[in-house]
């Protein structure tokens, strides 16, 4: 097989590096690994099948060559992330009644849904709707979107993001929430967990480019597929259908019954605001689902302490794309996932070849990579209900997702600032390569909530994420607007598409030196007694304080 070889060449170029390369994170290495794992051979890297079993097997090899532990359940290089696969029927039949006439909807094209339950039918008749605002509960906020309606059996509507993204600053919703900064009322994630919860059976939210963070190209990327983690036995069902309303076919919907969006928007934008039910419309949905269960995996590897191995530090990226698609203008049907995160998982691999060949951390060093974060970040998920390290021992996560391709820059993008004490070791870091911390320029695209260290960070794990498309860097070659094209164009045109591909004119030092900052961190947090600390205002501040008397 190709990527046989290209481990090989590896091999032979790992065994011609002097020690000081062996320390030092190599942009060729880097490079070669997407090369593989971006390959035609490994279809898209999708859940279950072969692209898969190719995935798990390279990377436990890349592992064992590296001279590293097993990290996974019962001393494996894995962990078991049963999975429910399930796809909707292309025929699908998604209809609005209302009273002047029903409004069919195409999947893909106005409307994007699937499902999350393992049935072999979805069957939805002319199920009300309601239209829900922002569909935030908050009470820390004195925030209510629902009052006292009841969506049990009912359609919830969802305006995306939160109620204070697009108010002007004399508003008085203005800083409610996180302005510009999307809190985790805003992501789809919430959304859907909060209209199961309240017993609905499907969940719309209807999508604008700005408020989303992504086109509906991607929004729609994978019509009518889904994935989810195994439930266990007694557990609550989730809603029936979920998924995405292209803003054209809400307007038509609103319209039919007098109703204008961009007004609705606004009236959402106020905290009297409270749900009601769209008068005379209701909802209809018929599919057959074909369902599997996949027996994914998560791939783990360990570098024991020396003094303090209970104690670790969590690196992790995940190894998943999005599989196989419809053909494109070229006729690829191949999603490679080259950036999205075939070079995050690269970045994971040269820490540990770098750490292993340093002298020995007291504090052991966990390297993941994860399934199904396109899914739906379930594979961290997986791993956040049943650690296999305790969380509460765990001094950190450091997540690589997306790096950018451009060349060096003069910065470092935060994510999630004013989260934890991290973003001073990311700054120190950054220092001692004579770069500065920039806060994300795009917050509203929530983010810190849409990558894998979210899965543990709310479990009370003080987190970093490197995220190439929080922002434009200001590059050493072109500044500030040649690392906004680059976002742009990266964005617009291959995130999640068949052009997130390997390229050899890539100029991955800027990567290099982003996946260097997590080196120095991790150096330092692997010889010290530091457990790192949320900051005053942090949702997860409490959850770790809880259990601070089990670290000691």
């Amino acid at each position: 097989m190709q990527y046989q070889k290209i481990l090989l060449t590896l091999s032979i170029l790992f065994s011609m590096s002097c020690v000081a390369n062996d320390q030092q994170i190599d942009v060729e290495r880097l490079s070669t690994t997407v090369k593989v794992l971006a390959s035609d051979e490994f279809e898209g890297r999708a859940p279950g099948g072969v692209g898969e079993q190719k995935t798990v097997a390279y990377l436990i090899e890349r592992f064992k060559r590296l001279g590293l532990h097993p990290g996974g359940d019962d001393g494996s290089w894995t962990q078991a992330v049963p999975l429910v696969h399930t796809q909707l029927q292309e025929s699908v039949g998604l209809t609005f009644h209302h009273a002047k006439a029903n409004q069919s909807l195409t999947q893909g094209t106005d409307i994007e849904v699937s499902t999350v339950r393992a049935v072999e039918q979805i069957a939805i008749e002319e199920a009300p709707v309601v239209f829900v605002g922002f569909g935030a509960s908050a009470p820390e906020r004195q925030w209510d979107d629902y009052g006292d309606i009841d969506l049990s059996g009912k359609v919830a509507l969802f305006l995306v993001n939160d109620p204070d993204f697009a108010a002007e600053a004399d508003e008085p919703v203005a800083g409610i929430f996180g302005n510009k900064r999307m809190t985790y009322y805003g992501r789809w994630t919430y959304k859907f967990e909060e209209a199961s919860r309240r017993g609905a059976i499907a969940a719309l939210v209807i999508h604008e480019d700005v408020a989303a963070g992504y086109g509906w190209n991607v929004a729609s990327s994978s019509p009518g597929e889904n994935y989810s983690i195994v439930l266990a036995k007694g557990a609550p069902s989730p809603i029936a259908l979920q998924g995405w309303l292209h803003g054209d076919a809400a307007a038509q919907l609103l319209t039919s019954v007098g109703l204008n969006l961009d007004e609705l928007r606004v009236q959402a934008r106020s905290s009297s605001f409270q749900a009601f039910e769209l008068e005379g419309v209701s909802f209809s949905a018929a599919s057959t689902v074909t369902k599997e269960i996949i027996e994914s995996q998560n791939v783990l590897a360990l570098l024991p302490g020396s003094t303090r191995p209970e104690e670790t530090i969590m690196v992790s990226g995940h190894w998943d794309a999005y599989g196989m698609g419809e053909p494109d203008e070229q006729g690829r049907r191949v999603r490679p996932g080259a950036n999205d995160d075939a070079l995050g998982i690269a970045g994971v691999l040269e820490l540990a070849r770098v750490l292993k060949a340093g002298a020995p951390l007291q504090r052991s060093v966990v390297f993941a990579a994860w399934t199904a974060e396109e899914s739906g970040l379930l594979g961290s998920e997986a791993y956040a209900r049943a650690p296999i390290y305790p969380l509460e021992k765990t001094a950190a996560n450091l997540t690589l997702d997306i790096l950018q391709t451009a060349g060096p820059a003069r910065d470092v993008i935060l994510v999630g600032e004013g989260q934890s004490d991290l973003e001073d070791d990311l700054a120190r870091a950054a220092t001692l390569q004579g770069r500065v911390l920039t806060p994300e320029s795009l917050p509203e695209n929530g983010l810190f909530f849409r990558a894998d260290h979210f899965s543990v960070a709310r479990r009370g794990v003080p987190v970093l994420l490197i995220m190439g498309i929080a922002g434009g860097s200001d590059l050493v070659k072109g500044g500030r607007a040649a690392g906004d094209q680059w976002v742009a164009d990266y964005v617009g045109r291959c995130y999640h598409q068949t052009c997130d591909a390997w390229n050899p004119d890539w100029d991955l030092r800027g990567a290099a030196q982003d996946i260097e900052l997590f080196q120095t961190i991790i150096s330092a947090l692997g010889n010290s007694t530091r457990w790192p600390k949320w900051r005053e205002g942090s949702e997860f501040k409490d959850v770790r304080m809880e259990s601070a008397k089990l670290r000691h």
